[in-house]
């Protein structure tokens, strides 16, 4: 067992490792172009070897490190790091899907001119969700909250000459922020009522009762809702997919999307009964929503991106209706599967030089390691027997089946929901393999010149590693029931899990049909109002667009002229006032105040010559003075 001391240097370590070789890398330069990649993943190697060995040093135990960071009267900030079982589980997943995801980018970016900043961009990036993996206090969480905010626009924004690419940067960005701004007010209400926000304490300090602690729980929870994607604050995600792949990979597996159920999880204490109806209503409808968007879509990578808002959907719909292991449990197998997706989904992209999935076909043969870990990891997201995504689907299936039972009434349409949404999994990703890797290739650039090509090792042994990982027996010695995994070992639920075999059944059919139905869609449907829908993501962008920006956009330019023609008119007409003044002042100062002045100037120095005249030194000068005063005198006598 180590000490505290020992302990809380490596927890430092394994943060400002990232944060201080992304700084070196963004201050070298493209001088470094050549071996930064290389660094990089060396770097997050050595941080991986850290936290496996911290996890076999510690084990599930909790530890809580505190150390002041800043005081003012009457209160302290400390800087608190927890470490205890998720902690550690978290450590090393960012750390791994990190490190798979630079050793992609290093061929993936070969060509790249500015390779020294994306390398530096993922080094912040990785360093930011460790800060909140390791957080301790609400408010060190929060800090490194925004860093990863920051992070991710710069990686989206990566291409920034891309107008595109800016544009999706600038709306991540913004669109986070709101829901940061919710997180921080519910951060103030949780200091308003506890006094404090480590997590340690405040199990004995907040009280869970009443529409305070409703609303302080709603408001963390915004926090999720911005990071996450939960609607309405999903469509900035979609369009996060302008980024590079290897970057899309990174933010939807296990690091930046998995935040806010990450914050959920070390919140989940605080959250009142009803705070939790609301969390389970919103992941249902976020769920249901863009597992249908991903239905008609056409660009590879969006079809992998509606499919991680509504995987997060459906972990929040465990967390909101209790079952936060399971919600994890899910967390967990998606890093794995969706990392490899999205990079597979690169390795085509790198083969094809297209991502519109109407002009590829064929590529199995072509692809043959990116087929099979695509497949693999396919099936793993479609829920389907002996792969990692049966068992974490069936854990948050079960739990929300049993929450319905004990809710009674129209709750059980939750589950059920839940059910149908795997099906849209199994659906849309079924046409996704057909539409990509079989039929004949319908891409009318891959002559035999430049024909589809299959990744280099660097690019496709990532994706089959992951592949590996998304294998039911990686987590279950019996991988057709979530209740042997060694997951429910480690993180013990409140109570013991059940296990329906009608639950899994069902699952099983649902998803069954749901790969016919999606493999019977035709590569260019009808444009009908069904297809349209969910090409546009039920026209969310378009209703904010008229909704919010629109009328923002109209009030700034309304500002704008009644600052030109009213404010700013204002100010002229008194700046004008001004110099009028002035000029009057300026008149009165120079002819009567100066004048006044001058005159009595004038007067003494005549009055001074007079006397000067008087006493000029000369004798016939005083005679004269004389006489003419004694004449006056007799005059005036006489």
């Amino acid at each position: 067992m180590l000490d505290e001391n020992t302990v809380r240097n490596l927890l430092w370590l394994l943060i400002l490792l990232p944060f201080l070789s992304g700084s070196a890398w963004l201050l070298a330069g493209r001088r470094i172009n050549g071996w930064v990649g290389g660094a990089a993943a060396v770097l997050t190697l050595v941080g991986l070897g850290l936290s496996i060995w911290l996890t076999a040093q510690t084990g599930s135990e909790l530890l809580t490190l505190r150390t002041e960071w800043m005081a003012v009267p009457g209160r302290s900030v400390p800087i608190t790091f927890r470490v205890d079982a998720l902690t550690l589980l978290m450590l090393v997943i960012v750390h791994f899907i990190a490190l798979l995801v630079q050793v992609y980018s290093i061929s993936y970016v070969h060509d790249e001119p500015d390779r020294y900043r994306y390398f530096g961009f993922l080094s912040l990036f990785v360093g930011s969700m460790l800060g909140i993996v390791l957080a301790g206090n609400l408010i060190m969480m929060y800090a490194f909250w925004e860093l990863v905010g920051l992070a991710s626009y710069l990686l989206i924004g990566f291409w920034f000459r891309k107008p595109e690419a800016a544009a999706a940067a600038k709306k991540a960005f913004l669109m986070n922020r709101i829901g940061d701004a919710g997180f921080l007010l519910g951060i103030f209400l949780l200091l308003f009522q506890s006094g404090t926000t480590d997590l340690s304490e405040l199990p004995d300090l907040f009280v869970s009762e009443g529409r305070l602690a409703t609303l302080t729980g709603l408001c963390l929870f915004c926090g999720c809702i911005g990071k996450s994607a939960q609607f309405p604050l999903t469509t900035w995600l979609p369009d996060a997919m302008e980024g590079p792949t290897p970057v899309s990979a990174l933010i939807h597996a296990a690091t930046m999307v998995a935040a806010g159920i990450f914050l959920l999880a070390r919140i989940h204490f605080l959250l009142t009964p009803d705070a939790l109806l609301i969390i389970t209503l919103i992941g249902t409808v976020t769920m249901l929503m863009a597992a249908y968007s991903a239905l008609y879509q056409t660009d590879i990578k969006k079809v992998l991106a509606y499919s991680t808002v509504s995987q997060l959907g459906l972990m929040v719909v465990g967390m909101g209706t209790g079952n936060a292991v399971g919600a994890l449990f899910h967390l967990t197998t998606h890093a794995f599967f969706k990392a490899g997706l999205f990079l597979a989904a690169g390795s085509v992209i790198h083969g094809i030089h297209t991502q519109d999935m109407r002009r590829m076909g064929g590529l199995r043969k072509a692809m043959p390691l990116t087929f099979v870990g695509w497949v693999v990891c396919a099936a793993a997201l479609a829920g389907l027997p002996l792969f990692s995504g049966f068992l974490s689907k069936e854990a948050i299936l079960t739990g929300a089946f049993q929450w319905a039972g004990q809710q009674g009434g129209w709750t059980y349409l939750i589950p059920v929901l839940a059910v149908l949404s795997s099906g849209l999994t199994a659906c849309y990703m079924a046409r996704q393999g057909r539409l990509v890797f079989f039929g004949e290739v319908r891409n009318p650039e891959a002559t035999h010149h430049s024909p589809a090509h299959e990744s280099g090792l660097m690019m496709t042994v990532p994706i089959l590693l992951l592949a590996a990982l998304s294998i039911g027996f990686v987590f279950a010695g019996n991988p057709l029931s979530a209740g042997h995994s060694w997951f429910f070992r480690v993180f013990p639920p409140l109570g013991e899990p059940e296990e329906h075999l009608w639950i899994a059944v069902l699952s099983v059919s649902v998803a069954a049909l749901g790969n016919w139905l999606g493999w019977r869609m035709p590569v260019i449907p009808e444009s009908t109002t069904q297809s349209r829908l969910s090409e546009h993501n039920w026209y969310l962008d378009g209703f904010y667009k008229r909704l919010i920006v629109r009328p923002f956009v109209q009030f700034s330019r309304f500002s704008y002229r009644f600052d030109q023609r009213v404010i700013d008119q204002i100010v002229n007409l008194i700046g004008m006032g001004n110099v009028v003044l002035a000029h009057i002042v300026g008149w009165i100062d120079r002819n009567i105040v100066d004048g006044l002045v001058n005159g009595a100037s004038w007067l003494a120095y005549r009055l001074g010559g007079l006397t000067r005249s008087v006493q000029n030194g000369r004798v016939q000068s005083y005679i004269a003075s004389a006489v003419i005063g004694l004449i006056l005198i007799l005059w005036f006598l006489i």
